[in-house]
């Protein structure tokens, strides 16, 4: 089993990266996928929605994969089933390929993939799985929503 990065890794990621790609960005405001990327806005980090079924999450753009967005992405971070994460590790290594760009993969509480992720681990990715960010946030920095 792949092992998450320690608390001060975690913490540096948090002050270090601003412009989050969030895939699996929910329309729906009473979901955490919506509740925890509002937050961290609300916290002046840029997110950037990517979900393929809306135009538009909280007056920002969206887009349908992590390769197609124009801007900087420091820092993706997936509300998606496992089996979903194969093909966002694949979108995700275009972009890297291409912009060089990414230098955090973040899958939510409840989300692993060991196989799914190996290649961005080699990548030099930092890859954080099965931990929600608000969570590990509140909880390094004692804030709470």
């Amino acid at each position: 089993m792949i092992k998450n990065p320690s608390d001060e890794i975690i913490k540096e990621i948090f002050l270090k990266y601003k412009n989050i790609a969030v895939v699996g960005f929910s329309k729906n405001r009473e979901k955490p996928s919506h509740k925890v990327p509002r937050f961290f806005l609300g916290k002046g980090y840029n997110i950037i929605p990517v979900n393929p079924t809306a135009d538009k999450i909280l007056g920002r753009k969206s887009y349908k994969s992590v390769y197609e967005i124009p801007d900087e992405v420091d820092w993706v971070d997936v509300f998606r089933p496992p089996e979903d994460i194969p093909k966002i590790v694949e979108d995700v290594l275009r972009r890297i390929n291409e912009r060089g760009d990414i230098k955090v993969f973040w899958l939510q509480e409840g989300i692993r993939n060991d196989d799914a992720v190996k290649p961005l681990i080699e990548r030099g990715i930092i890859v954080v799985q099965d931990r929600c960010m608000y969570k590990e946030y509140s909880r390094l920095f004692n804030e709470n929503i």
